[in-house]
């Protein structure tokens, strides 16, 4: 049987934004720049899909690895794993 759906599915709640916040965004946080080992918040901008993570993610902490493009690689803990996301800096702020 095949899947019905993808990552986004049933994730109204998540990526619907409040009514002050609906609108442009801010050029300042989309060409944010961050070095390395800093720490950041992962917090998903709905409007901008390119260098989105997975939505299990939403809300976790991380180190920031190294630079991959115009994204990061960000290193987070999930459970007892490590693991690496490469995250566009629209979707994160520095803690």
């Amino acid at each position: 049987m095949a899947r019905i759906g993808g990552p986004r599915r049933k994730k109204v709640s998540r990526f619907t934004k409040s009514t002050r916040t609906k609108g442009k965004i801010s050029l300042r946080r989309y060409l944010s720049e961050f070095e390395d080992g800093d720490r950041v918040s992962l917090t998903v901008e709905p409007s901008i899909h390119k260098g989105m993570y997975h939505p299990r993610f939403i809300g976790k902490s991380g180190i920031i690895v190294s630079r991959k493009g115009s994204c990061y690689e960000v290193k987070i803990h999930d459970f007892s794993k490590e693991k690496i996301l490469i995250v566009h800096p629209i979707h994160m702020r520095k803690l």
